[in-house]
């Protein structure tokens, strides 16, 4: 068995490592490869920061699509060669949002009031007025497909489909740059790393679109270190590499965009 204390000690998620210990144990008890439900991206870094140097086990993630936040794990034992694809399942979830803003936990919200569970739905995205995509279980993709649902006073109705069928976000390359500013503020470092004025940044953390380390930040004005790292809907993610004082008592930030 698993030192399961010592890997569930001072955990931030212990709820959600403690299924990903049992599923790690049943693999090898049974032998058998096993892939766990949708986690979070903070779940899903800690869990292979705690669980990935097990000796006779190995972790691959996957959400069905590259860059995808929310993923399954799969766990086998090192010398086993399981299919590393994922089982998932493509969903368009139309409606008619032209004088209604929709956004993805719009969607994610209206696919559990319609009975699905959290850990069966991954990613969802917007696609203009008409509604939007996403990633689920097949069996959650099977139980929505021809079903009604309801966004606010919008109907939705949702239908299986191939991931390959999806349209999918936009892919951006990883590129590092570099900035000059004077203050290590969120806002200062957000705007450079996202290429927007600094009003809108502070729109986007009134609104929580924007994310640090994965988590809700409310304050524009917070000051970043080294190894943060800021996520803003639909625009990919920044971590800062470097802080460095110049000679002028600015910062020189280094910055990798993804």
């Amino acid at each position: 068995m698993l030192p399961r204390e010592e890997l569930l000690a001072g955990a931030q998620n212990p709820e959600g490592l403690t299924v990903l210990v049992d599923l790690a144990e049943q693999v090898l008890r049974t032998w058998q490869p096993a892939w766990s439900p949708f986690l979070s991206a903070p779940l899903r870094e800690e869990a292979l920061a705690r669980l990935g140097s097990l000796s006779e086990l190995t972790w691959i993630s996957d959400g069905g699509y590259p860059g995808a936040e929310r993923q399954r794990l799969l766990c086998h034992r090192r010398d086993d060669s399981p299919d590393p694809a994922a089982p998932v399942q493509g969903l368009l979830i139309e409606g008619n949002f032209l004088f209604d803003p929709l956004s993805p936990e719009d969607l994610r919200e209206a696919l559990k009031a319609m009975g699905v569970d959290a850990d069966h739905i991954g990613d969802l995205w917007v696609r203009g007025d008409r509604g939007g995509q996403g990633i689920c279980t097949p069996s959650a993709a099977e139980a929505l497909h021809g079903r009604l649902g309801a966004v606010r006073e919008v109907e939705i109705r949702c239908e299986s489909r191939p991931v390959e069928q999806l349209q999918q976000p936009v892919q951006r390359s990883v590129r590092t740059l570099q900035t000059v500013e004077a203050s290590c503020r969120l806002d200062a470092i957000a705007s450079a790393g996202f290429g927007l004025s600094r009003a809108k940044i502070v729109t986007h953390v009134k609104a929580g679109r924007l994310r640090l380390n994965w988590g809700n930040v409310r304050q524009a004005s917070r000051e970043l270190v080294v190894g943060d790292r800021l996520q803003l809907q639909d625009r990919g993610s920044v971590e800062v590499l470097s802080l460095t004082r110049t000679k002028r008592e600015r910062w020189r930030v280094e910055l990798r965009r993804s």
